[in-house]
């Protein structure tokens, strides 16, 4: 009998330390995906509170306003941008941006605070529309709109503050004559935001559109200085004398005094019936 003898080769494959590692180092990461994604889930939640409904267009246009508030204190130091696009879905979409700047020791200037506000085509949702996202970062880590101080590393973070929206419209103008985009340096005179939760009808074949009755615009100004010119309507009165029933002197009695034929007796019989008649006195 032939005896066979196998021989046993040194495999490579990982140790007991090296998979402990990437066990170790694989817990690290997703217990930061999730604390990232729960401290994402509160902020939405915190704005969310902000509204008696998270539906309602005036809400959204009065945090908005809230946020242009807080940082334009001085025009000279604040940018503001906006686009306006439709997407492939058929929704126009915009993007806001407010940037406020600080002057650092070496005289330059350098982001204070940045605010964005921005809509998204919503994929997740079983119904078509947008996300309307809110963003902040800078320098400063509290959020006066979430009345809340900011980790690290929730800088910058997008939060959902409004589904189901169906048009976000960021505009500068006067009537009809509006921007659709905004990147000069010189701010804009105003910003009109329009927000709408309709559905679009078709107006003509294979033409939809939001009925203005369904948008909800709002117009908020940016140079609080600027000087409005007011024109005041200068408006003589006269009074006339002869319609005064209470002013005896001038009245009646005048006429009587200058009659030189009317007796002394004559004159205070007349007066003492005009002062007895209802409405005149003495």
């Amino acid at each position: 009998m032939k005896k066979t003898t196998k021989k046993i080769c040194n495999l490579k494959a990982f140790s007991l330390v090296e998979l402990l590692a990437t066990v170790v180092i694989s817990s690290m990461i997703l217990i930061a995906v999730i604390g990232t994604y729960i401290h994402v889930q509160r902020s939405s939640a915190a704005i969310t509170a902000k509204f008696d409904s998270a539906k309602l267009p005036r809400d959204i246009l009065q945090l908005i306003t809230e946020d242009l508030d807080e940082i334009i204190t001085n025009t000279q130091d604040v940018l503001i941008s906006f686009q306006n696009k439709k997407d492939q879905n058929g929704y126009n979409q915009a993007k806001l941006e407010i940037t406020k700047f600080i002057t650092d020791k070496a005289n330059i200037q350098v982001p204070f605070e940045k605010i964005v506000w921005q809509s998204a085509y919503d994929y997740d949702s079983d119904s078509p529309g947008l996300v309307i996202y809110r963003s902040r970062d800078g320098l400063s880590m509290e959020d006066k709109l979430l009345e809340q101080v900011k980790q690290p590393f929730e800088r910058g973070l997008f939060v959902p503050v409004c589904p189901a929206v169906t048009l976000f419209q960021v505009q500068s103008g006067i009537g009809t004559n509006l921007a659709d985009n905004w990147n000069s340096e010189a701010l804009p005179p105003n910003i009109v935001v329009t927000i709408s939760f309709a559905q679009p009808v078709e107006v003509s074949p294979n033409y939809w559109e939001i009925p203005e009755t369904q948008k909800t615009t709002k117009t908020i100004v940016i140079d609080r200085t600027k000087k409005i010119p007011f024109v005041i309507e200068h408006k003589e009165y006269q009074v006339d004398a002869n319609n005064d029933s209470n002013n005896i002197e001038n009245t009646s009695l005048s006429g009587i005094e200058n009659d030189s034929s009317t007796t002394q007796s004559d004159f205070r019989n007349i007066r003492n019936q005009i002062l007895r008649t209802p409405g005149v006195s003495k």
